[in-house]
């Protein structure tokens, strides 16, 4: 069994490992940049190492997260999502230094992060995926290339990044000059953001609905799924709100987790990963990439089967078997999570760091937070935008909406501009309750950014709390 782990990384996701972790009697360290030293998951660790001055750049930095699991003694290594966490040398150079590596091996990460050699095994395993090309080669080459692509499948088409990730790296060209320019502009993004210029071709799917499934494999080779996650609710090619189940007819809802399973085993996955799809209007399903790292929304999927992933990611890699079956796996109820931003939906959701002079969060039945901010935290300008992530459950569909209202209504962040009252919108919207959204919803909901900045009434009590909060002591709380 893992005895101590390294967490690299930071924010919510570091804090969530940590929890998961102890809970298994497993002892934590965080690492943190200088930039980062006021960050929660560093007090919540057993042991904390500072591994360089930042910004970003040590967090990225292998070489130093490897000696400061040798210094503590870890003997297991988290990378959690982002930074290093789908990176091939991390796991690499933690087995050459004799670490355990929480994750898939090297070459599946290596496999999986090319979009081009991922759909190869997929044509190979026999599951639908969408039209492409190879890569492309670089200059008037590529450029023949193209034209010959979109002469066979027509326009739009998409632009991708090799190596894309996040939501980042890619584009759609519409016509002849958008697909001539967006080349150029493609490969240098892929080179300055990802280190590697490869782009390739996609028939573009117009509206689809973007579906995803948990999938959970271990060394005996066991692979089973979690159901399906709805992430269609997107802003730039990046998740705002995910959904479980996704809402599919039930025949459908099984032949994909199905397929998902069938494409880890294609990989010979290991450890916990999410295949994901587009479906287009016709409900017909294309396999779009496998993700070899704990998702931002594995949350959902928790909060309707009760399977804690991280748990079983630790298991896994402590060379057990997973401690459930397909057929123990039950799905109950309907999840939302909403990734609560310093953002300002109104000005192209800007990121807004600063100081939160008061926060205070909802709570009750169904609601859950995984979060590393604090009141008095001050956001650095350096790290991603997200102070919390809220996953609300509901028996119903119609409760969980319902509640979801609720709990933003008790939220209280002072400060910094927040995705709060944006969310507020969407779920009053008919389009959303009915359940009809796709990856175009907030392009044809323009309308909800419509909404009034000022809340007097949440006002009113975030100033009485920073009133009480001024005082030192509560003189509500003390013996009259």
């Amino acid at each position: 069994m893992i005895q101590k782990l390294l967490v690299a990384n930071r924010g919510e996701i570091a804090v969530r490992i940590i929890r998961s972790a102890k809970e298994l009697g497993i002892q934590t360290v965080s690492v943190y940049e200088e930039t980062d030293k006021d960050a929660l998951h560093i007090i919540l660790a057993d042991e904390a190492v500072c591994i360089g001055a930042g910004p970003r750049k040590d967090y990225l930095n292998i070489d130093h997260i490897i000696q400061a699991a040798q210094e503590t003694g870890a003997d297991a290594v988290h990378p959690g999502y982002g930074f290093l966490a789908e990176n091939p040398d991390l796991p690499r150079q933690c087995e050459e230094a004799g670490l355990t590596f929480v994750g898939p091996s090297a070459q599946t990460i290596i496999d999986m992060g090319s979009k081009v050699i991922s759909r190869k095994k997929m044509i190979e395993a026999g599951i639908p995926v969408i039209p492409g090309s190879g890569i492309l080669d670089e200059g008037e080459a590529g450029e023949a290339q193209a034209l010959d692509f979109v002469a066979k499948n027509d326009f739009p088409v998409m632009i991708k990044a090799v190596a894309g990730g996040g939501g980042r790296g890619i584009r759609m060209a519409k016509n002849r000059d958008e697909l001539l320019k967006g080349l150029r502009a493609a490969r240098s993004e892929a080179r300055t953001t990802f280190g590697n210029p490869d782009i390739y071709l996609e028939k573009a799917i117009t509206k689809p609905r973007h579906v995803e499934v948990q999938v959970l494999a271990d060394n005996q080779g066991t692979v089973i799924h979690l159901g399906t996650r709805n992430c269609s609710i997107q802003r730039r090619h990046q998740k705002m709100i995910e959904i479980a189940p996704a809402g599919l007819p039930d025949s459908v809802a099984e032949e994909i987790c199905e397929t998902a399973v069938q494409a880890a085993r294609a990989t010979k996955y290991v450890s916990a990963g999410t295949v994901e799809f587009l479906i287009d209007e016709r409900g017909n399903y294309f396999f779009l990439e496998i993700n070899t790292r704990i998702q931002v929304e594995h949350t959902v999927t928790e909060m309707i089967t009760g399977v804690d992933i991280v748990r079983e990611q630790l298991l896994i890699d402590s060379g057990k078997p997973l401690s459930v079956s397909q057929n123990e796996i039950r799905f109950r109820g309907h999840a939302i999570e909403l990734r609560i931003n310093a953002e300002d939906p109104k000005n192209q959701f800007m990121a807004s760091p600063g100081l939160i002079q008061v926060y205070q969060s909802p709570g009750g039945h169904g609601i859950r937070l995984d979060g590393a901010v604090y009141q008095g935290y001050e956001i650095p300008r350096y790290y991603d935008s997200m102070l919390v992530k809220m996953t609300v459950y509901g028996f119903t569909w119609e409760e969980a909406v319902d509640r979801v209202r609720r709990a933003l209504d008790g939220f209280i962040i002072v400060g910094v501009t927040t995705t709060i009252p944006f969310y507020r919108r969407i779920m009053d919207d008919p389009d959303f309750i009915a359940h009809r959204f796709d990856t175009s919803y907030l392009d044809t909901h323009p309308h909800l950014l419509n909404y009034k900045e000022d809340v007097p009434e949440l006002e009113r009590l975030a100033r009485f709390v920073a009133q009480i909060n001024a005082l030192g002591h509560n003189p509500f709380t003390e013996a009259s």
